[in-house]
């Protein structure tokens, strides 16, 4: 018998090794090896670039071939990312490294939110959803808040063996997944042995021209799609370039981990918020979570550490809380069989957003 709740605490495990590490600050580390603002953003494009190609194809995948085997995949990128990066000794190298760290995202990032959503649809308790995905954006806040509280410790061990560490932690979280149970409540056409090739291709296509039929009619979804993005962006990008800016204003290297994870933790709050604010219109929320975000880029320019950090806690805060409903949202309007590929279509805005912000905010960042 299918144990939802089993279920759901492994995703949630599997989340937290996931977003765990020694390196959560990896700005930070790179700045310390000598790599300039300027070639930490390229490498952050590097990344994005990377996201735009493989997003869309690892949702469809996700969707016809499974979003378990997905996320196990995922895993073994993020590893491979991370093998590579304990042997880098150039842009070259740590950019191929974020490739395979993109790569990870891709294909984690619509399975592991579409299998959670079908588990619950499963037993009929969709409306749970958005707590799920509520406590999914506490578990990445706190995770990531804790790997860049260990930003000193990264960089007092050096980036090899932080890295290494990070290998180990990946392979307990590979271990999870192995545990979890596929779920599929809608049906697929059976492959043809025959013509095993052409059937999974005309199965693919088959995925995405669908999704993006649904899209081309569901006008809503789309402008959820990018308002959420946007936001994102903003917020990932001040948050990122923080990690080099703080030192550069005279905080003591000391404090450096603990205002990354003070910064983290807004989103925890934005997270629980939101819960209680089921009355209030997607408009309104939008209008004042983008309000708070592009105050926290003006405040960074204040040259005043505890005012740039007030100012990433208040950013984080609002974009996760954005981040829940529009999830929320969108997932009641997928259809089970492209939801992985719909949540993908969504990453892949937010990456096109991203490569067109990552070099811009690098420049503005170094020169401002």
């Amino acid at each position: 018998m299918f144990n939802i709740k089993k279920q759901i605490s492994r995703l949630y495990l599997s989340s937290v090794l996931g977003n765990l590490s020694l390196t959560g600050a990896w700005v930070a580390i790179l700045a310390a090896r000598g790599y300039s603002l300027v070639e930490i953003g390229f490498a952050e494009t590097v990344f994005h670039i990377t996201s735009l190609l493989f997003e869309i194809p690892s949702g469809v995948l996700a969707d016809v071939f499974g979003r378990k085997k997905m996320l196990l995949v995922s895993a073994v990128m993020k590893t491979i990312g991370n093998i590579i990066m304990v042997f880098s000794y150039n842009l070259f190298m740590v950019c191929g490294s974020l490739a395979f760290y993109a790569m990870s995202y891709n294909f984690s990032s619509g399975s592991g939110d579409a299998l959670a959503y079908d588990s619950l649809k499963t037993v009929r308790h969709e409306d749970h959803y958005e707590k799920y995905a509520s406590n999914q954006m506490i578990i990445y806040r706190l995770c990531s808040g804790i790997s860049t509280l260990c930003a000193g410790f990264a960089l007092l061990i050096g980036h090899k063996a932080a890295y290494s560490a990070d290998i180990l932690i990946g392979a307990v979280q590979i271990w999870i997944l192995l545990s979890l149970k596929e779920i599929r409540i809608y049906q697929r056409d059976v492959v043809n042995e025959k013509n095993m090739i052409g059937s999974i291709k005309q199965e693919l296509i088959s995925c995405f021209v669908t999704s993006l039929s649904f899209l081309k009619k569901a006008k809503k979804a789309v402008f959820l799609m990018f308002c959420n993005s946007l936001v994102g962006a903003v917020d990932v990008l001040l948050l990122f370039f923080l990690q080099a800016k703080l030192p550069e204003t005279g905080m003591p290297g000391a404090l450096l981990g603990f205002a990354l994870f003070f910064m983290e933790m807004g989103g925890i709050l934005g997270s629980k918020i939101i819960l209680k604010c089921e009355k209030l219109r997607y408009r309104s929320i939008f209008a004042i979570t983008a309000s708070f975000v592009f105050l926290g880029v003006l405040v960074e320019h204040s040259g005043m550490y505890v005012i740039m950090a007030a100012g990433g806690f208040i950013a984080a805060l609002s974009d996760d809380a954005l981040q829940v409903r529009t999830n929320t949202m969108l997932q009641n309007m997928f259809p089970s069989e492209q939801r992985a590929t719909l949540i993908s279509i969504e990453s892949f805005t937010f990456s096109m957003i991203m490569i067109v912000l990552s070099p811009l905010a690098g420049i503005l960042f170094s020169h401002w």
